[in-house]
């Protein structure tokens, strides 16, 4: 690293100006330093994701009962086709935004009518960095469906596919975990931060937490009411360098400080989060890899409802890019819940045919 002095006034003459340069040390472990944060960034934090344009969107009606971050579409000044379009529109400029950052994006769309979760893809299925897919059980009947198997075959052609680790069977058991919504997963530590809920087995967890060589650190979380949250990921945002937490909403003081002391071993920055932003969806944002740096796809919602303090911890690791959803949002999720990370390695592109002769 090559560091000028200040130029010089008027009065000196030109010899004061002079080049220092930063001792190999001190070079070598600057480089080392930006070398290990760049790893865990691209482990971390995806390059890639799906996303689900619905063409029917809805407020679930079987998800209303435990998710009170879920809006009655009763109070929704709008038809259901108004909601649809409007959905439809939310998920193509966020598309669009996110791609226009660098990052690569699947968007694949859904036609059906019976799949109105179908716009939240990271609850039925994780990707993995030893190029793994894991499939989970689902606690609503009608989201079962939204398991595609043109999606794992987009995966598939696109990046190399080790194993399809189906845990889907476990739901005709009552035994579910929601994929990422239920799992915050931290993939540099190996750690997967769970708030336990009917979204949440402890049974589920630790199977799948097993197979993926991840610990499971879980806790009981809940709203300002005292409802447990319904999906970790509302609550838990996990980057490379900082990490967003509703410690508030951990109400056993033991468990706040095992969350909050692991998250800090960790090396990243805690920025904790209020019940109130968390009902904002402060705490569902995702960091993914742009093509100038991470980005930290966040709700304009969320974003707006944090403090300057809070803006300028995130903004010195991460670009934010609050994304408009309110549409989506009625039904209880925001831009994590929309994004399925991609962490597959990408398949070597085909090798040019052999010239004849």
């Amino acid at each position: 690293m090559t560091t000028l002095a200040p130029p010089p006034c008027a009065s000196s003459p030109p010899s004061t100006v002079v080049a220092t340069t930063a001792p190999p040390a001190l070079r070598a472990s600057s480089r080392a330093r930006s070398a290990h944060e760049e790893a865990r960034t691209t482990v971390q934090s995806p390059a890639a994701v799906v996303m689900v344009r619905p063409h029917h969107f809805t407020p679930n009606p079987q998800t209303a009962a435990d998710n009170a971050f879920q809006t009655d579409p009763a109070d929704v000044d709008a038809t259901r086709v108004e909601l649809a379009a409007r959905a439809f529109d939310e998920v193509t400029r966020a598309a669009e935004a996110l791609r226009a950052a660098g990052v690569t994006v699947h968007l694949v769309d859904d036609e059906r009518t019976d799949r109105p979760d179908g716009v939240f893809p990271n609850n039925w299925f994780s990707t993995h960095v030893d190029g793994r897919v894991v499939l989970y059980p689902m606690h609503s009947p009608n989201r079962r469906s939204e398991r595609r198997t043109d999606v794992v075959g987009l995966l598939r052609e696109r990046y190399l596919v080790t194993e399809v680790l189906d845990h889907s069977p476990l739901e005709r058991r009552g035994i579910v975990v929601e994929g990422t919504g239920a799992l915050v997963l931290d993939h540099v530590e190996r750690v997967a931060y769970v708030a336990l809920s009917h979204r949440a087995d402890r049974a589920a967890v630790a199977r799948v937490c097993s197979d993926l060589g991840h610990e499971p650190l879980t806790f009981t979380a809940t709203d300002a009411t005292g409802v447990p949250i319904y999906h970790t990921n509302v609550m838990i945002c996990v980057a490379s360098r900082f990490a967003l937490v509703g410690l508030e909403s951990i109400e056993s003081t033991s468990e706040r400080r095992r969350v909050a002391e692991r998250l800090s071993a960790s090396g990243r920055e805690v920025v904790a989060l209020t019940r109130a932003q968390l009902g904002e969806f402060a705490g569902n944002a995702l960091e993914l890899q742009g093509a100038d740096g991470p980005v930290l796809a966040i709700s304009a919602r969320g974003w707006a409802s944090l403090t300057p303090t809070q803006r300028r911890t995130i903004s010195r690791h991460a670009r934010p890019l609050p994304l408009e959803v309110p549409t989506i949002e009625l039904a209880g999720g925001s831009v994590r819940c929309m994004l399925a990370g991609v962490h597959l390695p990408r398949r070597p592109p085909p090798l040019a045919p052999l010239p004849p002769g």
